[in-house]
């Protein structure tokens, strides 16, 4: 079998979302290439590729000689470059924007007010081809080549409609100044039309670079210098000079710069900005820390465990990113659009002026302002954009609240999502035994029999002896050390302590003694219909209590079913317990479907189960390890997340705050980006859809007015801002 290789490659040059479809089009046909998503939005290509077959040099070269540049990208620091790259691009389109005007509002001025008013000036028309020249071929080359790119590669995007129009206007009034004067000039109508265009592309800038607001701010998080032992001495160095296994001290207020392990000392970090989590964890020694987590109040020194691109922060930005350049289903409407729509539109444009011109006799100029205002009105960048936007500032906000989704495709799938299956252990339940009553028989206190439990418990291995001895820790009881223990396989244990023999074990080994349980009968049932494990505390000649230990349910775990109750989803639990235990904890969470005594290799059936007929897409949601198949069978796998040791690599979204609050947060999410899709899509078809024709000149035999070019322009810049200023919208929802 092959290994299949990935890569993120930032990718500069491209003026569209028709570049982006272009290049993804080359790249999907190569030879070796086994998947592309090219991003206009975020400017880079995440490719999948046989590294048999092709090598990650050809990959990069593939997408040069389309006429872009690419760079691979690569870790926390690329990401920086990136940011870089993208600042520059920012500068770059700022300069050429006031560049142009610079040009363009004399131009503006001597074409358009002057004539309005009746003022001429001599020469008027060799100077608007002086000021409009600069703007049409140096402002303006980057149309030309994008177009002649598009050209190469047999196909046609906006800066073809962008070139062909405003080279129109600037041609044909070329002719009329040197040969035929009485038809007037349009220089100040291709000066001002590229300026306006350029404006849009700078706003658009800006407004995408809002969206990936989540990204810049992790980036942001990992200190650049940190203070490490080496020869025995503190030194402070680059955080990317790290090794494993170096020796790092934290001070207070200081980030923690990687991932590691508390040595010595102890604090509390606010993780916040990794989990979502807003109250600070306290951190003791063997404790795991986060790269980029915010220590509060102690001082500690840990060992580096993970490094460079391996840490929880990069492996996020890394998950972040990839799930930015993944394309939902939704968007492949958007892209065969576009691939269709620009050649439609320039033989639309051709068809325009010869109808205006040989059919209804109208003069050249005119015939030229309605093909050319076509050619404007048409861009389909709006459309390009309605899709990527919104999955940008989705995931961007799905991370700042702990909940990461792996693509635009999991993020429209988990809209359509008909049943949630929970796992119970660790996903339902805490995952973690405890002591949940204590009931005593006779005089001994409740302490007393705990104490006793708990010291007969300190030579267990029993996994139930953990809770008993935890619970006893925690109320700080002084424990004697047992003697002559036994474990008797199957009931309990037996110990004497202080010269007493105790029993702690089930009701087989109360009967093997024939000890009788009547005084706590009632409670041992009541108990165990709750679905908790009893255990008897006994002596030779009477019983002296029970203690009940289970696996309780979190905080959060019948807040989350009954939000997912009203978003119209069915929930169900699955667990390998006996049904009688499964059914008390679904009843404790508000579920009523219970899968039990299921084994985790069967796991996968049950959600096939669920999932027949089309439109049953069913969640899986796990801690990612023991339900991995049932996770990558479900339509949407979410895996619960540590926060530093994250299932990155199982399901589609990954819960960084273990809270399963998070799971019906994300569905909404979902709910909420697939919503401002379709508004996006809508308008930009619409904009699209009635501004052919009014460019067209369909109102001019009914108002006598033709849609002007520039105005074309204006609104084709403004419908690109407006669609992603529709997406920014999303970050103000509420969860």
């Amino acid at each position: 079998m092959n290994k299949s290789e990935k890569i993120n490659i930032l990718v500069s040059g491209m003026h569209c979302s028709s570049c982006a479809a272009i290049l993804n089009k080359q790249l999907s046909k190569s030879a070796g290439v086994v998947e592309s998503n090219v991003n206009f939005s975020t400017a880079k290509a995440l490719v999948s590729f046989d590294e048999s077959k092709i090598s990650t040099t050809q990959v990069v070269d593939i997408i040069k000689s389309a006429g872009y540049g690419a760079s691979i990208l690569d870790g926390v620091n690329s990401n920086n470059e990136s940011a870089k790259i993208q600042k520059k691009e920012l500068k770059d389109l700022k300069f050429k924007f006031f560049v142009s005007l610079a040009f363009a509002i004399p131009a503006f001025i001597i074409g358009m007010v002057f004539m309005w008013l009746k003022i001429h000036i001599p020469y008027e028309s060799y100077i608007l081809w002086i000021l409009a020249s600069p703007v049409q071929f140096v402002v303006g080359a980057e149309f030309y080549k994008g177009a002649w790119t598009a050209l190469k590669n047999k196909s046609a995007n906006m800066d073809s409609l962008i070139a062909l129009g405003t080279s129109a206007a600037y041609f044909f009034s070329v002719y009329a100044v040197i040969f035929q004067p009485e038809l007037g000039q349009y220089f100040e109508t291709s000066a001002v039309l590229i300026t306006l265009v350029i404006m849009g592309k700078y706003l658009e800038a800006v407004a995408k670079g809002k969206t990936s607001d989540a990204i810049k701010k992790l980036m942001n998080l990992a200190p650049k210098k940190a203070l490490v032992i080496r020869n025995n001495k503190e030194v402070k160095i680059d955080v990317d000079f790290l090794i494993k296994g170096d020796i790092i001290i934290v001070k207070p207020g200081e980030k923690t710069p990687v991932d590691g392990i508390i040595t010595q000392g102890s604090s509390s970090i606010d993780e916040s900005m990794i989990t979502g989590e807003s109250i600070p964890v306290e951190k003791k020694k063997n404790d795991n820390v986060i790269g980029g987590t915010v220590n509060k109040h102690g001082s500690f020194r840990f060992k580096a465990t993970k490094v460079g691109a391996n840490t929880t922060l990069a492996s996020i930005i890394k998950l972040i990113e990839d799930a930015q350049g993944k394309k939902a289903p939704i968007q492949r409407f958007a892209d065969v659009v576009s691939s269709y729509f620009v050649p439609v539109v320039i033989i639309i444009a051709i068809m325009i002026f010869f109808t205006w011109f040989m059919v209804f006799e109208k003069s050249i100029s005119f015939a030229l302002i309605a093909a050319v205002s076509v050619l404007v009105v048409a861009c389909p960048c709006a459309l390009g954009l309605a899709t990527p936007t919104a999955i940008m500032v989705g995931t961007g906000k799905g991370a700042k609240s702990g909940i990461l989704i792996k693509g635009g495709d999991a993020l429209e799938t988990a809209h359509k999502l008909k049943y949630v299956i929970f796992d119970k252990t660790g996903t339902i339940t805490k995952g973690k035994p405890e002591v949940t009553e204590v009931i005593t028989v006779g005089v001994k206190s409740k302490n007393s029999v705990l104490e006793i439990a708990a010291s007969l418990e300190k030579s267990s291995e029993h996994p139930l002896a953990g809770a008993i001895l935890s619970s006893a820790k925690s109320k700080k009881l002084k424990l004697s050390t047992p003697k002559n223990f036994k474990a008797v396989p199957g009931k309990g244990i037996i110990a004497k302590i202080k010269n007493t023999q105790y029993f702690l074990g089930n009701q087989k080994l109360v009967q093997e003694y024939k000890l009788s349980i009547s005084d706590v009968r009632v409670e041992m049932s009541d108990l165990e219909k709750q679905g908790k494990t009893v255990m008897v505390l006994f002596n030779r000649s009477k019983v002296l209590g029970l203690i009940a230990v289970a696996d309780p349910i979190k905080s959060t775990s019948r807040i989350a079913v009954h939000k997912l109750k009203k978003l119209g989803v069915k929930v169900y639990m699955i667990t390998g317990d006996n049904k009688r235990t499964a059914d008390a904890i679904a009843r404790q969470a508000g579920i009523y479907h219970v899968f039990a005594e299921v084994m985790p290799k069967d796991k996968a059936n049950y959600v096939k189960l669920l999932q027949k007929g089309k439109k049953n897409k069913v969640a899986m949601v796990g801690d990612g390890i023991n339900d991995a198949p049932a996770l990558a069978q479900a339509d949407i796998g979410i895996a619960m997340g540590s926060g530093t040791d994250v299932a990155m690599e199982t399901g589609n979204i990954v819960l960084m705050r273990n809270d399963l609050v998070d799971v019906p947060r994300s569905i909404k999410l979902s709910r909420l980006t697939m919503q401002k899709i379709r508004q996006n899509m809508f308008w930009a078809l619409f904009y699209n859809i009635m501004g052919i024709p009014i460019a067209a000149g369909l109102l001019y035999p009914f108002t006598g007015v033709l849609l002007s070019p520039m105005i074309a322009g204006a609104a084709m810049a403004l419908s690109s801002v407006s669609v992603v200023s529709n997406s920014l919208l999303l970050k103000h929802k509420r969860l």
